[in-house]
């Protein structure tokens, strides 16, 4: 048998309620969550598995303030390097013309920005494969997946504790890196 990969021990749940309750207790003994799939969301899962506030935000704004700057080093260039025209008097920067095509601007490339920084982090490519641990996930199951390597428990031990906290089943899977 062909020993290459991970190996997990996963934890199939059939209620929401009962899966929060699960990733409290183990994660009070000191084990190492991966990760854990849901067919839909739950409220509350990311401060049980101890996941920090996302930086996305940052980077939304980092994108829609290069917008803002685009736009304006754009139309200030047009009207008063590349093409400057006194039209009845009219100043050659009339800032309040520019806000509409500086608004869309930010939020054009903020949003660009935010989509292609979310595929980039969250590691989506076309020509990925994605980890499916059980296929039961994206319908109504949920399920918890634990590196043995990661954690100080044994295999038996692991799949001891996820029956003990609910779970339905407690399986093993070897995934590809």
């Amino acid at each position: 048998m062909d020993d290459k990969g991970v190996k997990f021990v996963i934890g199939i749940y059939e209620d929401e309620d009962v899966l929060l309750d699960a990733i409290s207790s183990v994660r009070a003994k000191g084990v190492n969550i991966y990760e854990v799939y849901s067919p839909f969301p739950v409220h509350g899962i990311e401060s049980r598995l101890g996941y920090k506030r996302s930086r996305l935000s940052i980077a939304a704004f980092c994108f829609g303030f290069l917008g803002t700057c685009l736009a304006l080093t754009m139309m200030i260039g047009m009207t008063t390097i590349d093409w400057p025209m006194i039209i009845g008097g009219k100043d050659f920067l009339p800032l309040p013309v520019f806000i509409p095509v500086t608004f869309e601007m930010t939020v054009l490339l903020s949003a660009f920005g935010m989509v292609g920084t979310f595929f980039v982090i969250s590691d989506l490519k076309p020509w990925g494969k994605p980890k499916t641990f059980d296929l039961r996930s994206t319908d109504d199951k949920h399920v918890m997946a634990i590196e043995i390597e990661k954690n100080n428990m044994s295999e038996a031990a692991l799949k001891k504790l996820l029956k003990s906290n609910g779970a339905s089943e407690a399986n093993s899977k070897l995934m590809d890196e």
